[in-house]
């Protein structure tokens, strides 16, 4: 078995997801939800059981070919044989509408066929439970396995004898197998036909959701894959969207940056809302504030993150019974970053919702009682702005008053006066007017550095960090201004490295940083087209989406002298970049008619 990588596909629905690796393997799938159990675990790499992957597996097999259907969440690989076989494996997850809702079980669908000669396969589907550390029991009937994990049952449907299937007995492949993995639930009809069925309406749904997106000129694959995997990293039964659909891979190697990011920062979350939007996918960012307000307690007081299903302690531990990615360890569960205080959450959450009181084609758009509820945000950006937090870098060893975090708490003031303008509350827009201006002139006094001739990363500070490249995106200060073009020329000398960015390169908790941060060089390539350097933009955008793994996708970090990917993945912020990156530079759609 190779070593494991992120050359990895991501299928999913909105219910939960899965990874697959170029042979077919399913490498990582935390079942039934993005929190739960990793029922399929290989890519940490179990230490004592044997497993946590459900493979196709070809005999002698030479090589594969991996790519998506044309703007779908459905993956399709094909493997060849030294014999001159060859077959197909078709990976999806269900999800239409279906009587005003979303059909979107907690299944995956897997159909294998032989596109020539005689593949010989065995398949091996092989669930653990409790982080890796057991085998669960399994029970089968005519025409299914059920394994029995601590949580849930889990059914596998075929149409493949089962005890080729339940001993691992290989045999040719000379017609299409079908495998519906998913719920305790029996399957009441033919399962070729319903596979049939649930890939049709699959495929259309997901064209349909492209169909409409706003997307720019050039780089359209590029856009449409990340946004469709956006969507695929948002649990729709609270509105919640994951950071990742990993833990532990760690951001370079044998760093212990080993964290776990299937939860729901609201930074990261809002960041999605706000790429998505800007493609007119508005329907995430509905969702996502319902969460929202769900959460926020009565004097809009927030965390940083919390769980899918709202939950506000996210304790961490180390797992033993999972070696980690490669070997390196320790594999995290849970993220101590729930107890931190990191305010610039209030100005995401506000930027994620302005949308909503300016858009008419929302169903539910925003009014007086929604505006409501956002102000007391409002009034915890204004009292902390100038409070020392850990940032959004999330600093577990020390506390200051950083920059970005008191910008955004300004545009959380900023946003509010302007959509009270927008609601014709005049009194309102006085006074969130009146604090935004105190909060703006305070961070233009405390973070620019005659001495430096930039702004700093920290008020009073004398450091960099790439946060800063936001400053004109959010609207605090405009692009073209003498301060903001100097402190982009810094970042360019002190943080880019070849073609890519630290996000800073001060030692923290964890020593120096080694690898670059993908959404940071994403901000510069934006930072640079907003003044003028368009050219240089281009290219270095151009290199970067060179970097995407073979099916597109992104984890968080790059390595600077191989460009391998690190870090959890897919990773929605540095997808949101790569939209926010290409919107901006692309050739309009009037230049090419």
């Amino acid at each position: 078995m190779s070593e494991p990588n992120l050359d990895l596909g991501v299928v999913g629905n909105g219910s939960f997801g899965a990874l697959i690796d170029r042979h077919g393997r399913v490498v990582w799938s935390c079942l039934p939800t993005f929190d739960g159990d990793p029922t399929f675990c290989a890519l940490l790499q179990p230490n004592a059981q044997e497993g946590g992957d459900f493979a196709i597996e070809l005999e002698d097999m030479t090589g594969s070919e991996q790519q998506y259907l044309t703007n779908t969440a459905i993956l399709r690989t094909v493997l060849y044989d030294k014999h001159g076989g060859a077959l197909e494996i078709i990976d999806f997850a269900p999800r239409w509408r279906n009587n005003d809702r979303f059909y979107r079980p907690v299944s995956l669908i897997r159909q294998v066929r032989p596109l020539k000669g005689s593949p010989r396969i065995i398949v091996r589907a092989r669930p653990l439970a409790n982080w890796g550390a057991d085998v669960p029991d399994a029970t089968w009937g005519s025409n299914h396995i059920r394994w029995v994990l601590p949580d849930h049952v889990l059914r596998l449907t075929t149409d493949v004898p089962l005890r080729f299937v339940r001993d691992q007995l290989p045999f040719v492949l000379n017609h299409p197998v079908h495998l519906v993995l998913g719920v305790d639930e029996t399957l009441t009809r033919s399962i070729s036909g319903y596979v049939q069925e649930a890939f049709q309406r699959t495929r259309d749904y997901w064209r349909e959701w492209v169909r409409y997106l706003s997307i720019p000129l050039e780089w359209q694959d590029a856009v449409i894959r990340s946004a469709i995997t956006l969507k695929l990293c948002q649990y729709e039964d609270s509105g919640a969207i994951i950071a990742a659909m990993t833990t532990s891979i760690p951001e370079a190697p044998g760093s212990i940056r080993n964290w776990d990011y299937r939860y729901c920062w609201l930074r990261d979350a809002a960041f999605v809302v706000r790429a998505l939007n800007r493609l007119g996918a508005t329907r995430t960012m509905e969702q996502f504030l319902g969460y929202i307000f769900n959460l926020a307690t009565a004097d809009g007081s927030l965390q940083p993150l919390y769980g899918i299903g709202f939950e506000a302690k996210l304790d961490e531990h180390e797992v033993a019974t999972l070696d980690g990615y490669r070997g390196m360890g320790p594999v995290r569960r849970g993220n101590l970053a729930w107890v931190q205080r990191q305010h610039d959450v209030y100005g995401s959450v506000v930027l994620a919702s302005t949308q909503l009181f300016f858009d008419q084609r929302l169903q539910d758009p925003g009014d007086t009682h929604t505006f409501a509820r956002l102000e007391p945000l409002g009034e915890q950006a204004f009292a902390l702005h100038d409070v020392p937090d850990a940032g959004l870098w999330e600093f577990r060893g020390r506390t200051e008053v950083h920059t970005y975090t008191s910008a955004m708490c300004w545009a959380a003031c900023d946003r509010l006066c302007k959509i009270a303008v927008r609601l014709k509350l005049d009194e309102r827009a006085t006074y969130w007017r009146d604090r935004a201006n105190v909060m703006h002139a305070r961070i233009l006094r405390e973070a620019w550095s005659e001495d430096l001739g930039h702004f700093t990363d920290t008020f009073g500070g004398h450091r960099l960090d790439a946060s800063l490249l936001l400053l004109a995106d959010i609207g605090f200060i405009e692009a073209d201004d003498a301060r903001f073009v100097a402190t982009v020329d810094a970042i360019g000398r002190d943080l880019k490295h070849g073609n890519a960015l630290y996000r800073y390169v001060a030692p923290d908790d964890f020593g120096e940083p080694e690898t670059s941060f993908t959404i940071c060089t994403f901000w510069y390539i934006d930072a640079l087209a907003a003044i003028g350097r368009l050219d240089e933009a281009r290219e270095m955008f151009e290199m970067l989406l060179e970097r995407r793994n073979h099916l597109g996708l992104l984890s968080e970090d790059l390595a600077f002298d191989n460009g391998e990917a690190w870090g959890n993945f897919p990773q929605t912020y540095s997808h949101v970049g790569l939209i926010t990156a290409a919107m901006r530079l692309s050739r309009s759609w009037q230049e090419a008619s």
